[in-house]
């Protein structure tokens, strides 16, 4: 009796250290969640899909999918407020316009109770990044936020890009993404690093293929099938085929892709934006 009591304390010990084990190894391991996601700009002519009737199903479809780092495209100063509105979000971001507040935000918001900010900022498409500024044959001024992380449950550093890539000018999109990987390779030579946003071009062209030569496709090295329809714009279609795949989410090998999919909920039948948003789960 005395033996088996000493093997039934020994056990309970080794269960209990088996049990904390678990837990610290799991955090260690800890997936992120991140969305990249076209919100389409607040305009009245929009009716019935304009954003304040939106507004609470993106906010909802955000939350309901554990979105640790969202990152936003085409957010205007009022709708960039309220997706930060009573949630644990911290943001980088600021306008296309006047690198303030006027203008669209490609803006990236974090869990600040997960994550501390280390460095963050933003640089415009453009031959002058550092000012406002439209570049080459683009239409209209575009920008790209940057923000560098601490991930207090993998204990490790890591870098998020969001832009959002002209959708005139040929030129200005293949030298945009020339652009991107020279400030990604500034910025973070070394760090595991994301680049989201919707680029307004498909996967075969020469944009992409500059983005492929350093950092891969998360739906092609997704460890999971991919999830979800092929395209990501629907031009508030429901009907939509849901072809043109324009919305990416890169990595480099500093991350693992556990999942990726492209989410087409949607709310009496219609969908929350005009782009479909892509969510991914990263491992270090």
């Amino acid at each position: 009796m005395y033996f088996s009591g000493i093997m039934k304390k020994i056990l309970i010990t080794f269960l209990v250290f088996l049990s904390f084990f678990s837990v610290v190894n799991a955090q260690k391991n800890s997936p992120i969640n991140i969305m990249s996601y076209n919100i389409r700009l607040n305009v009245a002519s929009d009716g019935v899909n304009a954003w304040p009737n939106r507004k609470d199903n993106v906010k909802a479809l955000v939350k309901f999918y554990d979105t640790d780092i969202l990152c936003v495209q085409e957010a205007l100063p009022e709708q960039f407020d309220a997706i930060l509105e009573n949630t644990e979000f911290d943001v980088v971001g600021a306008g296309r316009d006047d690198g303030k507040r006027k203008g669209e935000f490609a803006a990236i918001y974090f869990n600040k109770n997960r994550f501390t900010k280390k460095d963050g900022g933003i640089f415009w498409l453009s031959t002058t990044p550092n000012v406002p500024s439209k570049g080459w044959d683009a239409a209209l001024n575009r920008v790209c936020s940057w923000v560098r992380l601490y991930d207090k449950n993998n204990k490790k550093e890591f870098l998020v890009f969001n832009t959002h890539y002209d959708h005139v000018g040929v030129q200005a999109r293949i030298e945009s993404a020339k652009l991107i990987k020279q400030k990604i390779q500034e910025i973070a030579p070394k760090l595991p690093v994301v680049f989201t946003g919707d680029l307004n071009v498909t996967p075969e062209t020469e944009a992409i293929a500059t983005i492929k030569s350093f950092l891969m496709d998360s739906k092609e090295v997704s460890l999971e099938k991919p999830y979800g329809p092929n395209g990501t714009f629907n031009a508030f279609n429901f009907n939509s085929a849901l072809k043109d795949r324009i919305d990416y989410v890169f990595v480099n090998e500093g991350f693992k892709v556990q999942k990726y999919g492209v989410l087409s909920d949607s709310k009496d039948q219609r969908y929350y934006s005009d782009h479909l948003p892509v969510f991914v789960k990263l491992l270090f």
